[in-house]
């Protein structure tokens, strides 16, 4: 069975967390399973999991607040990478925002996280400076 791209389900929380564990996307002040539940409330359409061979290999959280979409916990398989897998989770995520109107989509990418720069300029996307601030409205 190919690669396929399909929105997340409960039953993929064990895999998709040890996923982000592997790729270093989880933080200690960010609880993935707490992720998990509020992005279920909101927009679940939108959470999306690459699956190959029925093993869960990659996943992309997009969002849109009628200004513009964010993407979030892109991943792949550090196993897989390379094999396209990030650029299909981000082009089905672009679709489907596009579907919804969204405009214009952006990322945020940890500075120790430089790796990447080169992916995303690979499609398409453009550096911008800016001074990102956040506040805890719910402490975990």
């Amino acid at each position: 069975m190919p690669l396929s791209i399909r929105p997340f389900d409960l039953a993929d929380t064990e895999a998709v967390v040890t996923l982000w564990q592997a790729t270093g996307l989880t933080r200690p002040w960010n609880n993935p399973y707490q992720d998990i539940r509020r992005k279920m409330t909101v927009q679940p359409e939108l959470f999306l999991v690459a699956v190959d061979d029925g093993k869960l290999v990659g996943s992309v959280m997009a969002g849109y607040d009628g200004h513009r979409g964010w993407l979030y916990y892109l991943a792949s398989a550090p196993e897989r990478r390379g094999q396209g897998i990030a650029r299909r989770l981000v082009a089905e995520a672009e679709d489907r925002l596009l579907a919804l109107g969204c405009p214009k989509v952006q990322l945020m990418v940890r500075p120790e996280n430089g790796v990447t720069h080169g992916f995303y300029d690979a499609l398409g996307y453009e550096p911008f400076d800016v001074w990102t601030t956040g506040k805890r409205l719910i402490a975990d």
